[in-house]
């Protein structure tokens, strides 16, 4: 029975709000953070690396998250970092995957449910690098190489699309009913297993291209072969731009929510009876960032190759955060035990906005 206490963690760690999480930990150092939610069965750990938050990450570990513990499909939450890997690249690798492996070594060799470890997963991400970067040698005969790249594109494909749908931020994680990850896992799984299928039956007609065919149908089998490398290369192509098309999405949906809460909030009285703000209540553009990632979420949409446009949108912003202003507006309604953090972050979000502003000016 997960309690009150790991249900405010749980929320924190979601949410990506790290600093209440730290705080949080800290006034609860008896707290176990090893404990499952929703349909899935995930820790906070697991949350934290679907969610790419290393921050968090990092906190939870340090208060002994356990690396081995395996969600409903077997996954640890090296798994799910080696699957963020796969999506994102390096920098993925490097927040997520390299802490959990020095904290636990042991777990880069544990197999899920399907049989398959963090250990392969990571694998089948160097082995499309590599394919990348191979250039096509003059003695290769040209039938058996097309035959690889073809079983390649479906090894891509599956690497692609295995653990996409794991970054499901709007998804009720208590819903018993199949939500769109369980939807799209299975028709992953379904369309790996046709498409390899349909691969090795290529693969066993290709033997037999020299033996007994005739030029005809030697021709028909090839076309059929380009005709499915090209669905290959549609597909992976949608799917790359339905990718872009959600992480825009939500983008735009960070900063329409916090333009929505800057008026809520900066629109407010100004005296000290009003409503008291903590740190948590401040519209940061960010709640888990860093000043750079606060200030991306303040400008996007804006064309920064539009100078005047671009410096109108970042006048604005300088505005609302210049420290004084924001103390004239704020600074008697801030919760006593918050108030210098939030001015220090404040000031911090002022400065980076003025050092941007003195770029445009070179």
């Amino acid at each position: 029975m997960v309690s009150h206490r790991q249900k405010r963690v749980w929320k924190y760690v979601e949410e990506g709000r790290l600093l209440k999480l730290k705080s949080y930990l800290q006034k609860n150092l008896d707290l176990d953070v090893n404990f499952s939610r929703g349909k899935r069965d995930r820790s906070p750990l697991q949350l934290a690396c679907r969610l790419g938050d290393d921050a968090s990450l990092r906190l939870l570990l340090e208060r002994g998250a356990d690396v081995l513990y395996k969600d409903r499909k077997g996954d640890t939450a090296l798994h799910i970092a080696a699957n963020r890997a796969l999506k994102h690249g390096v920098s993925a690798y490097h927040d997520l995957v390299v802490p959990l492996w020095k904290n636990c070594p042991e777990a880069m060799y544990t197999a899920n449910s399907a049989g398959v470890s963090p250990e392969d997963l990571l694998k089948w991400m160097k082995q499309s690098g590599s394919r990348a970067n191979t250039s096509r040698s003059p003695e290769v005969d040209p039938e058996k190489e097309w035959m690889e790249k073809l079983f390649g594109e479906c090894e891509d494909e599956f690497c692609e699309t295995f653990g996409v749908y794991d970054d499901d931020d709007f998804l009720p994680l208590d819903d018993d009913e199949e939500d769109f990850g369980d939807w799209a896992d299975r028709i992953r799984q379904e369309y790996f297993a046709k498409k390899n299928a349909e691969a090795q039956r290529l693969a066993a007609s290709f033997s037999g291209w020299r033996k007994g065919k005739t030029k005809q149908e030697r021709e028909q089998a090839q076309q059929s072969n380009k005709e499915l490398h090209e669905r290959l290369r549609k597909e992976h192509e949608e799917y790359l731009a339905r990718a872009a098309r959600k992480e825009e999405e939500t983008r735009m949906g960070k900063k329409r929510r916090y333009d929505e809460q800057c008026a809520a909030t900066f629109q407010g009285a100004s005296s000290a009876g009003a409503t008291k703000l903590s740190y948590s209540d401040i519209p940061w553009p960010a709640p888990l960032g860093t000043v750079q990632e606060m200030v991306d979420v303040m400008l996007h949409g804006v064309d920064r190759k539009d100078v005047p446009v671009f410096r109108k949108m970042l006048r604005k912003q300088q505005t609302l955060w210049h420290p004084d202003k924001f103390a004239q507006r704020c600074e008697a309604r801030l919760e006593e035990k918050d108030k210098q953090k939030i001015l220090d972050t404040v000031t911090a979000l002022s400065q980076e906005l003025n050092r941007l502003a003195q770029t445009l000016r070179t």
